[in-house]
């Protein structure tokens, strides 16, 4: 199995189609109606070794990046930097920074990210938790709500149900948390 990771933002570069269109789904490449994607999973499929397909994937994604129309995505990139290192941050502060009204932001936003910046915090809140969580097991869950940006202790239990099943403390018995969202 090959696997190719994007930055949040930059996946719109390289098919063309809006990124929340891929939300909570699974779609094959070849329902995605876009001939040279089918012709390289073609030429994976018939490649000798790792290396060649990996060369592929390569060459594919460096011709998108060229020939794609990267407009928004330095806007977008200082969005999504300003979130991973801020713990505080709203949308209108975030539209701001991508110099682009509220309305046009969650547009262009959904569109490149593949969710509204909304969730998107939340998603970040919980990654930044987890990360917390794997290199400090010790810190108390109140200091833990605290640097992750909850409202309140509360608040980051029931965001953490939501987005995993358990409260951290089940989730913790349960799992080992680890999230390597901040290791870029």
């Amino acid at each position: 199995m090959i696997v190719t990771v994007f930055q949040p933002h930059t996946a719109k570069m390289f098919f063309h189609i809006p990124v929340s269109l891929f939300c909570n789904r699974n779609i094959s490449i070849y329902d995605m109606e876009d001939i040279e994607l089918q012709d390289l999973a073609g030429k994976m499929g018939d490649a000798d070794n790792l290396e060649k397909a990996v060369t592929l994937i390569e060459n594919f994604l460096l011709n998108r990046a060229l020939l794609g129309n990267s407009y928004n995505i330095p806007r977008l990139s200082n969005v999504v930097r300003h979130i991973s290192n801020s713990v505080q941050t709203n949308i209108k502060g975030l539209a701001d920074i991508a110099c682009l009204s509220e309305k046009q932001f969650c547009r262009v936003f959904s569109e490149h990210i593949g969710t509204t910046p909304k969730d998107f915090l939340r998603i970040i809140r919980l990654q930044r938790t987890l990360s917390i969580l794997q290199h400090n097991p010790k810190i108390g869950f109140a200091q833990l709500s605290y640097e992750c940006g909850y409202t309140d202790q509360s608040h980051m239990i029931k965001e953490f149900r939501l987005f995993t099943g358990y409260t951290p403390k089940e989730y913790i018995s349960r799992c080992a948390p680890v999230s390597d969202y901040f290791t870029f």
